[in-house]
């Protein structure tokens, strides 16, 4: 029977959310007040990840840009994993590793932010673009799991690690994505009042 097994997801994914709302609200909030300092200082969000990460912070980039659950001015976001021509282009000519950290490096600015999503946090590419947002004086927000992988040691005290305290990938997005809605909320909170939304 598959019921059970499928049921078994549930319960693990609450477990776990339950586990990390303890101990991600402190660098969600920690978060939500770079991103926040960052755009009302007229700077701007880049994001990027590989996959499924990059799905995350594609849909991170949405809820900047065009709303979370009320409406107010966009704000200020890039994804760095949408433009295929890009990608391919500076994949080609620079070599795959080099993908996120170009762009940075071409429209980071001191005092954005970087937020980048590898459950892992061994990605390559993702280890050089923090190396780039780190050398334009950018923060970055790391979404990890696994311990964060090489790409906690790379994170300076000005950066935020949000790692969720698990080893399977699935259970680690499930988490990244409500930690994302948690981020938004919040970041809508501080610009438009504390009310619930409609």
């Amino acid at each position: 029977m598959l019921e059970p097994r499928i049921q078994r997801h549930f319960f693990d994914s609450a477990d776990l959310q339950n586990q990390a709302a303890e101990l991600l609200a402190k660098p969600i909030a920690d978060a939500a007040q770079a991103v926040l300092g960052c755009l009302t200082a007229g700077g701007k969000l880049l994001a990027c990840g590989n996959g499924s990460a990059a799905c995350a912070a594609q849909h991170v980039v949405t809820q900047f840009v065009g709303r979370y659950e009320r409406e107010r001015p966009g704000l200020a976001a890039i994804g760095l994993a949408g433009d295929s021509a890009v990608l391919t282009a500076l994949g080609h000519e620079h070599g795959y590793t080099a993908v996120f950290a170009k762009q940075v490096q071409a429209i980071g600015n001191p005092g954005d932010v970087l937020m980048v999503f590898s459950s892992q946090g061994q990605a390559a590419n993702v280890l050089a673009a923090v190396d780039a947002a780190h050398d334009k004086d950018m923060t970055v927000v790391a979404f990890t799991g696994h311990g964060g992988g090489a790409l906690a040691p790379r994170l300076t005290e000005t950066d935020v690690l949000l790692c969720v305290p698990h080893e399977r990938d699935a259970r680690i997005h499930e988490v990244h994505l409500l930690a994302i809605h948690a981020l938004c909320d919040a970041v809508d909170a501080q610009l438009l009042g504390e009310q619930d939304p409609a």
